[in-house]
């Protein structure tokens, strides 16, 4: 059986962190969800490129409550409204304790940091959001000089490509 991720897309998230990833996952032969945070319906991304997702993470988790991953794409937007939905925090804090892989791109970590996400782990995220995340609540060992930094079952990373 392939593995198995699910991208949460977000109004506002970068387009290129999504997209790039879906993928690069789906090359590898991974097979990956793009679900929508608010619903099936096209996705206004941060430099007014439009993505369509798969489905609605409501439809993604009743079809399949579990992943092997969980990916959130950065965009100062997109990472807010992840930040702000209760759904991807109990979503992300049943994968983090079933020692399932979760991941934030770029911005996207400061949304773990709301969730309580990796506490106590070494992280990092885009250089603009550092504040967010190394003086946020949770104890993160804040790490620069690292594009990824894996720590256990947390992936973050600064950027997406580049």
């Amino acid at each position: 059986m392939s593995k198995s991720a699910l991208v949460i897309l977000a109004q506002g998230a970068e387009e290129m962190e999504t997209v790039i990833t879906v993928d690069m996952l789906r090359r590898g032969g991974v097979e990956v969800t793009m679900a929508g945070l608010d619903g099936s319906a096209p996705v206004l991304c941060s430099r007014q490129v439009t993505l369509v997702p798969d489905k609605s993470l409501a439809d993604a988790l009743a079809e399949k409550p579990q992943y092997d991953a969980v990916i959130l794409p950065g965009g100062l937007e997109g990472s807010d409204r992840l930040s702000k939905s209760e759904v991807v925090g109990t979503l992300l804090k049943e994968h983090e304790k079933s020692g399932k892989i979760v991941a934030a791109i770029c911005a996207a970590p400061t949304a773990f940091v709301a969730h309580g996400i990796g506490q106590g782990k070494r992280v990092t995220s885009y250089p603009t959001t550092k504040d967010k995340v190394a003086g946020g609540p949770g104890d993160y060992k804040y790490v620069e000089g690292e594009r990824v930094v894996t720590d256990g079952n947390v992936v973050t990373s600064r950027v997406s490509t580049g």
